[in-house]
């Protein structure tokens, strides 16, 4: 067919979202070790036009809201030859503590998913 499989675009969302963390100033293998865990709970992801094999795409990823104890990433995927919508998607993930178990998000790493600066508590 020479279209991307419909799966992949959910790689391209968690690739997307360990990108925007390290933009924002921490690499996610760094939030994992200050104890913050981020599993799926959900996911969505909403096809508006096929990516062919060799496009070149773009892919934005944004919080879209911050939680008592979760957080929702909004991506959208480009064209970025055409300027057109691909694919638009979300994920919402718990945060939770090393054991699983929910937890607030602490301050900083609140502050970190809005781009704002922070400092690590020592």
């Amino acid at each position: 067919m020479g279209y991307l499989y419909y799966a992949e675009y959910l790689h391209l969302f968690e690739r997307s979202r360990s990108e925007y963390i390290r933009e924002m100033g921490m690499s996610y293998a760094e939030v994992e070790r200050l104890g913050i865990m981020l599993p799926v709970r959900e996911a969505q992801c909403r096809y508006r036009r096929p990516a062919r094999y060799d496009d070149l795409i773009h892919i934005r990823a944004g919080i879209a809201e911050v939680r008592r104890a979760s957080l929702v990433f909004v991506y959208n995927v480009m064209d970025a030859e055409r300027k057109t919508l691909l694919a638009e998607g979300m994920t919402e993930h718990a945060c939770t503590g090393r054991d699983g178990r929910p937890v607030r998000p602490p301050e900083w790493f609140v502050k970190l998913m809005r781009g704002e600066p922070f400092q690590i508590p020592e």
